[in-house]
């Protein structure tokens, strides 16, 4: 059952790039990791992060083999390119940190664990991912950044603008002459040289921190900080001695996730269905010199051998239950646990959501923290009982 109701004229509460002015934090950031589980009505979750969004294959292949000796079977993608085993048992999580621990998936320093958050575009070439391993070595090697909340966000975007529009809390962005790469923070830009972004992140994410401690608020985000509080990035930048060069009115053009299908003569990028994939799926994937996990809840596997291959290795993953083609209903259909697995939600959404309709994406919740929704403008279905749903339309729609 539907209740259609107007256009929302502004987002719920902790989503879009608004800042949340009246929000004080006075409690500790409870988002589990790989080492932190979450205690659940389907049993524990593990949440791990992939600061890169690269898995070897020997990862692909522990991460399925912990879903099924540990978990459910299955795994869910986050819309931070996380992934998440749900259903773990009693007692499992030295089990589950060791496997994780022996593929290399945990820092060195694991009180950093839940830290490493960074999106970075799937498509992304060697300069790019390196600029990615370098930011997440600075974030793991200082101890002052263990104070950063498991929500705050870094994107590393290669210049196409697919991750620099998931409102992150520091962007770098690539730009085409290679030399350079732009920082934007709070809706200000700097122009640094490329080797030194992933300083210029680092310091504008400590420029978070003591503005956070000033504001005395809590605040785990970026948005989340008073209006008119200063955030102080320049002089950050200024005394880790990395040359910024201020961009006034800078406007990112952003762009949308890598379409299913081919990418190119030696690429494939598939989408899981409502984020979630069988282990069996998982293996799917391989062989491949790596697979790709995209914060749009999908799969990128470059470096295949060309064309054919790729067409055949395409249609290899239509047949495992992949989302292949543009034209598939369900692509922009998004989901959170819902029922059995949330004791917050109101109805099973997983069951209850249906293929898109419309141009927007859709998002099924069961309650009205909406976890897991896109960014922009989405249909938003808002579980009000069993099976019953309020549908208004969230973020900008002009």
């Amino acid at each position: 059952m539907l209740a259609a109701m107007p256009p929302s004229s502004s987002n719920p509460a902790d989503r879009g790039e608004a800042h949340i002015q009246d929000r004080v934090r006075d409690r500790g950031d409870a988002c589990p990791g790989a080492l932190r589980l979450h205690r659940a009505d389907d049993g524990s979750l593990a949440r791990l992060r992939l600061p890169t969004g690269v898995l070897t294959p020997h990862q692909l292949y522990v991460l399925a083999d912990a879903a099924d000796r540990l978990g459910d079977g299955h795994l869910s993608l986050t819309s931070r390119g996380n992934v998440e085993l749900r259903g773990l048992g009693e007692g499992c999580g030295q089990d589950l940190a060791g496997l994780l621990r022996d593929a290399g998936l945990l820092p060195a320093s694991e009180r950093h664990e839940r830290v490493r958050n960074m999106v970075v575009s799937p498509l992304a070439g060697p300069a790019v991912m390196d600029r990615a391993r370098r930011l997440d070595e600075l974030l793991c090697g200082e101890d002052w950044t263990t104070e950063l909340s498991g929500r705050f966000l870094f994107a590393v975007d290669d210049g196409r603008g697919d991750v620099a529009a998931l409102a992150a809390d520091v962007t770098l962005l690539a730009e085409r002459d290679g030399g350079s790469a732009l920082l934007h923070v709070a809706g200000r830009t700097w122009r640094v040289p490329a080797p030194d972004a992933p300083r210029a992140a680092l310091a504008a994410a400590e420029a978070f921190l003591a503005a956070a401690r000033e504001a005395g608020t809590g605040a785990w985000r970026v948005r989340e900080l008073p209006a008119g509080q200063d955030l102080d990035v320049t002089g950050h930048l200024r005394r880790a001695a990395v040359p910024a060069e201020p961009v006034p009115d800078y406007v990112c053009a952003t762009s949308g996730p890598p379409a299913p299908g081919l990418a190119g003569d030696h690429t494939v990028s598939v989408l899981a269905r409502l984020g979630r994939v069988t282990s069996a799926q998982l293996r799917a994937l391989l062989p491949a010199r790596e697979v790709r996990v995209t914060p749009w809840r999908g799969f990128v596997l470059p470096g295949l051998a060309g064309r054919a291959a790729a067409q055949e290795r395409l249609r290899a993953l239509d047949g495992a239950g992949f989302l292949t083609r543009t034209d598939s209903p369900w692509i922009g259909v998004t989901a959170c646990t819902g029922r059995p697995g949330c004791a917050k939600s109101l109805s099973d959404v997983r069951a209850d959501a249906r293929p898109r309709e419309g141009a927007l994406p859709v998002h099924w919740s069961g309650c009205a923290r909406r976890c897991g929704h896109p960014q922009g403008a989405w249909t938003d279905m808002v579980a009000t009982g069993e099976g019953a749903y309020q549908m208004t339309v969230q973020g900008p729609t002009r």
